[in-house]
């Protein structure tokens, strides 16, 4: 419960439109509005654009920016550079600009980029730049109604706990926001010179292809990322790329599809329907930020997107048959699909498996050569941006799809391929959607008091993940078994971090040496949804 009086945040917010808004509601709205404050959750602030403290507007950034920078004096960084960047959303403009001023204000060397900005740009410059912090103002993929505040510390990397409940308690004390200090920010040359210097480091990292034929269908997803993509797919040699005009220029309102985010059924369908019209090689669809990207191929005749699995294996697949790291390591977390495991084992690499997120990721260990989420996060380019990045994924997936097309191939070849040498692998998810919450804390007590002991027959032990004693410790469950044939299965159940689900993702292994990789992923589909049926809460 919130212990801000409505007056007195009404008094101090800076923006005059944020305080007409208040001033507008009557009490029982105004209570809502004040019932409790946005929290400094995962990397930062997420929520809707709107007044009060539980909302993304001037009056919260401008008080989580003077934490942050408070934060950074308490740790010696006085002085130091930092970023600022920004995304196309409803009042990212405001944000960043109150941001990179109250920074200012506080003494930091302000790199403020201008204009909308992927947030892999931001993470670059981070890194690039040798900046204490970034902040990359932007919600993701989230809906149009939100916005977000992600902070990056020295090195690039998101930031993790204690730093995050420091700056969430800062954030309490914080002064009124309109007595905080803002002082403007010139333009940089720094700033200006932040695309050039990412796209070139694409180039050296990844190198040139010549007169590729790959022709490739792009969407932006109405985000910032669609030049970029361009930019960089056609230094890379890639030439031949069609957009989604309808989705390419950023609109914060989204209005093609019914959630920004390529994962979401139907998202991807413009693109698809591009890439069948147009003969291509392969699909690329960027979330609305372009850290995120999503890989469509035609697979056994038809096309479809890969799931975030897929593609992390042939992008991990493709990093560790090119390098020329003694040792590398490659990292998923406890909710990703096995392969690049076992990819990693027979190229002699390290695998590493951590809590979900990138601020766990690219700390798995060094030389990190790859890391990659199941939910269409990739970072293949670790030395020059220690976060997910959708720019450089497309970059890499181009390099494997012009591999392929040389050997008279494709992508789905290449899965096929993966599976002959490492099993079929089959990954999948089942979310409960609930309206309240207490139901989560019921079916995760569920499971551990009294768990499915054979989910479609298939006898299973349970690991209850609160209970370890390593870096994996988490509020999860995990159900493992075999079939007679081999097959093994693995589930994850755990709390959604974000929204009010809970979610079971799910894997079914096929043993090695399988001939009839489409059948048997089709056995290994049906075989999963049986297995969901079967969990608490499961049944479709």
């Amino acid at each position: 419960m919130s212990t801000i009086d409505p007056r007195d945040w009404i008094a101090s917010d800076p923006d005059p439109l944020t305080r007409a808004e208040l001033s507008a509601l009557g009490p029982d709205r105004l209570d809502e509005r004040f019932a409790a404050t946005l929290r400094f959750g995962t990397a930062g602030l997420r929520g809707p654009v709107r007044a009060g403290p539980a909302g993304m507007n001037v009056a919260v950034v401008t008080r989580a920016t003077h934490a942050l920078g408070c934060a950074l004096l308490d740790d010696g960084a006085a002085g130091a550079t930092v970023v600022v960047g920004r995304d196309a959303r409803h009042g990212s403009r405001a944000f960043a600009t109150a941001t990179a001023e109250v920074l200012a204000a506080q003494g930091f060397d302000v790199v403020a980029l201008s204009g909308p900005t992927p947030t892999p740009l931001i993470a670059f410059a981070c890194r690039d730049l040798d900046a204490a912090a970034a902040v990359a103002v932007t919600a993701s993929h989230n809906p149009p109604t939100d916005n977000g505040y992600k902070v990056y510390l020295a090195g690039g990397a998101q930031l993790i706990p204690p730093v995050d409940r420091r700056i969430e308690q800062l954030i309490a004390t914080a002064p009124p926001a309109n007595t905080i200090g803002r002082q403007r920010v010139s333009p940089d040359l720094r700033a200006g010179a932040n695309t050039a210097r990412y796209l070139e480091r694409l180039v050296a990292r990844f190198g040139r292809v010549h007169g590729s034929p790959v022709r490739i269908a792009l969407t932006a997803m109405h985000g910032v990322g669609g030049a970029l993509a361009l930019a960089a797919l056609r230094r890379a040699g890639f030439p031949d790329v069609h957009v989604v005009a309808e989705q390419f220029a950023p609109d914060p309102d989204f209005p093609t599809v019914r959630f920004p985010n390529p994962e979401e059924p139907g998202s991807s369908d413009r693109v698809l329907a591009l890439a069948e019209r147009i003969d291509a090689d392969l699909a690329i669809a960027l979330d609305p930020d372009a850290d995120r990207c999503a890989i469509g191929a035609r697979v056994h005749g038809s096309w479809r997107m890969l799931t975030g699995d897929e593609t992390g294996a042939l992008l991990g697949a493709h990093l560790l048959a090119t390098t020329d790291l003694a040792a590398p390591v490659v990292a998923s977390t406890i909710v990703s699909g096995s392969m690049l495991q076992a990819v990693a084992s027979a190229a002699g690499a390290r695998h590493v498996r951590t809590l979900t997120g990138f601020k766990w990721l690219v700390r798995a260990g060094e030389p990190l050569l790859y890391a990659y989420e199941e939910a269409i996060g990739h970072c293949v380019d670790p030395d020059a941006v220690r976060d997910k990045d959708g720019i450089a994924a497309a970059v890499v997936a181009a390099m494997v799809a012009d591999q392929r097309v040389a050997m008279r191939s494709d992508l789905s070849g290449a899965v096929d391929e993966l599976s002959l040498a490492h099993g079929v692998h089959v990954t999948t998810q089942r979310s409960i959607r609930v309206t309240d919450v207490d139901l989560i804390t019921d079916l995760m007590s569920s499971l551990r008091r009294s768990p499915p002991r054979a989910p479609a027959g298939i006898p299973v032990d349970v690991e209850d993940y609160a209970t370890r004693d390593d870096g994996l410790r988490t509020d999860a469950v995990q159900l493992t078994g075999r079939t007679a044939d081999g097959t093994s299965l693995r589930v994850i159940a755990r709390p959604s971090g974000t929204e009010p689900k809970l979610k079971y993702y799910l894997e079914v292994v096929a043993p090695p040496g399988r001939a009839d990789v489409a059948q048997t992923s089709d056995h290994l589909h049906e075989l999963a949804a049986r297995v969901a049926a079967e969990l608490p809460g499961g049944e479709p």
